[in-house]
């Protein structure tokens, strides 16, 4: 066995050259077996395993620069660097993070999660190398699919007026986490299909040098490409062509389905039950609620940008939906440009994207979309305490980040039926664009009693003249103010309130993130001493302070709840709560604190 015995690449320099096979089959039952017990993105790492044995074949890291683009696909890495044992012993296969992360490891340059960013990193690497007189070479490796993100083609636009060296691997498995989309991959296929000998080649046409490599998941002849590029001292395209999902024939027969998965089955692919969503499932909720909508109605297009299963829109259910689903890639600020000129035109477009995506468009958002008051709908994902717990991937800024979003309207549903109230309404009006804050399904049942009586919003949809807040409870003394998907931790707290000491605290759903209910507001700071906000998602900036700065001047005091700014790294969402004063109990006895 090879793998164990690998605490560094050095190692692998030592292994003879016919062992490299082996090592690489050794690291697939690696991943497959440490990803069946946890989880993981399955896919993208089974296709880059002979490419990652072959990098640290080659090259010196952390000497030499290797800039994995997204590193969903960075297990092997991880694997040859160090961290074996994340992979091998069941007791710490939650060691390592599934992301590149320096805090773990020297080999890692960059914490990365999102996409497109390599080869602008790689750049960046290269020219200061240059500037300081080093010499080491730098490699960025990028997925096909990341090459639809602007970002990627900024940085090959740039990389091309490079006076030095720098090896750009193009992993092109022919597949982004869906299908790939946009005119770039009609190239692509062209070069596959010609070996790279085709006449129209889009690298070229950059000024950057290009080589093909067809056998992509051959370790050796990789070894053999990468060996003759090494110390090159100009700007190189090797474009290599992978197999998503290699070796686990379910993934490569799916690879969409195989992106990233929970636990599962290795001998039949079945996945674990456990892990499917055992409360509402909001992507399947909202295609079951669009399409009949967008059948009646052929101005309606859901948009979005590689995550299809987020609004879920099945491959069936694409085709089906026809010019009325466009998925446009790995490009977020694309995407709601693009939403911005549908709304102009007259359509209704329903944009889905997780938070921690849509702050890549925070530009677009402000110039394109709410500067020209586009009647777009944005739903927003997982952006919640209880969403992706990975530091590259929290999605809990969103409401500071869209909460001071000139004319946005931007709305907190408590659950599903809010959820599906405020989409009709939004797609009913052509005023202002929308977006939603689609409730998490392991933050809204927090204690959300059931047969909560929640169906009065519904009919105040109807009229969104201006921000209108809805008491649920009346009360006395104190007011909880609990926003979207925690308002069920503010029902626990007003009971928990009344069991600790008889008081019934009036209990207020505001369901508005980025407008104040003035009226009610005022109203409240009269006849209360004190009033708590609830909201999942950061204090800085957030919505809370949006309300304790407008009472300021009232004789009230207003005390507010939520996460404190910062970068946790695969946190537990309910310790993650604790630490920020935020359970239940620690809620009730500071707010007893402050009544005296």
């Amino acid at each position: 066995m090879y793998l164990s015995h690998i605490a560094s690449p050095a190692d692998i320099k030592h292994l003879d050259r016919d062992a490299l096979p082996d090592l690489c089959r050794e690291i697939r039952q690696a991943l497959l077996e440490s990803s069946a017990s946890v989880g993981g993105h399955i896919a993208p790492n089974l296709g880059v395993i002979e490419l990652t044995v072959a990098l640290h074949r080659v090259f010196d890291s952390p000497h030499d620069k290797i800039v994995f683009d997204v590193s969903h696909q960075i297990y092997a890495h991880k694997a040859l660097t160090g961290r074996a044992q994340s992979f091998i012993d069941p007791a710490h296969y939650h060691d390592a993070s599934g992301f590149a992360n320096p805090l773990e490891s020297e080999h890692d340059l960059f914490a990365m999660g999102h996409t497109s960013t390599s080869i602008g990193l790689g750049v960046g690497l290269a020219h200061a190398r240059d500037l300081m007189g080093a010499s080491y070479d730098v490699v960025s490796v990028i997925g096909d699919g990341s090459l639809s993100g602007g970002l990627a083609f900024e940085g090959l636009d740039n990389a091309a007026e490079l006076d030095g060296g720098l090896i750009i691997v193009i992993n092109d498995n022919d597949q982004s986490i869906a299908e790939n989309h946009g005119g770039l991959y009609r190239n692509l296929a062209e070069l596959r299909a010609t070996q790279g000998r085709a006449a129209n080649n889009f690298f070229c046409a950059l000024g950057l040098d290009y080589r093909y490599l067809e056998a992509g998941n051959d370790v050796l002849a990789l070894v053999d490409a990468l060996t003759e590029l090494r110390g090159c001292e100009h700007p190189v395209v090797l474009h290599v062509h992978t197999v998503k999902g290699m070796g686990f024939a379910p993934a490569e027969a799916d690879p969409e389905a195989w992106h990233h998965v929970g636990p599962f089955d290795i001998e039949t692919g079945a996945k674990s039950a456990a892990h499917r969503p055992a409360h509402v499932d909001y992507a399947e909720l909202t295609a079951t609620h669009l399409i009949p909508r967008m059948e009646r109605d052929r101005s309606i297009v859901a948009v979005n940008a590689a995550t299809p299963y987020i609004m879920g829109f099945t491959p069936e259910r694409r085709a089906a939906a026809g010019p009325q689903f466009v998925d446009v890639g790995i490009a977020e600020e694309h995407a709601v440009t693009y939403a911005t000129a549908l709304a102009a035109a007259g359509a209704k477009p329903v944009l889905g994207l997780y938070g921690t995506f849509l702050q890549r468009a925070y530009d677009e958002l402000w110039h394109d979309l709410c500067l020209n008051a586009a009647p777009a709908t944005i739903l927003v994902y997982g952006s919640s305490v209880y969403g992706n717990t990975d530091q590259t991937h929290l999605g809990f800024f969103d409401i500071a980040m869209l909460g001071d979003m000139p004319g946005l309207r931007y709305l907190a549903p408590t659950g599903a039926e809010e959820y599906l109230a405020m989409l009709d309404w939004s797609l009913g009006q052509r005023e202002m664009p929308v977006a939603i804050r689609v409730p998490v399904a392991a933050a809204e049942a927090a204690g959300m009693p059931e047969g909560a009586d929640l169906s009065a919003p519904c009919t105040v949809m109807r009229d969104y003249a201006s921000a209108s807040y809805q008491v649920v409870r009346e009360g006395s003394d104190v007011v909880i103010m609990a926003l979207g998907d925690f308002f069920g931790k503010g029902m626990l707290l007003a009971d928990e309130l009344e069991r600790r000491a008889g008081i019934r605290a009036t209990l207020v759903n505001p369901r508005f993130i980025n407008e104040l209910d003035r009226d009610l507001l005022d109203e409240l700071a009269c006849t209360h001493r004190l009033i708590v906000t609830l909201e999942d998602g950061v204090l800085e900036g957030g919505w809370g302070e949006k309300v304790a700065r407008y009472l300021g001047p009232c004789d009230v005091r207003v005390r507010c709840h939520g996460v404190h700014a910062g970068f946790p790294d695969r946190y537990d969402p309910e310790a993650l709560l604790a630490r920020n004063g935020m359970t239940i109990e620690a809620m009730a006895a500071d707010t007893l604190e402050l009544l005296g």
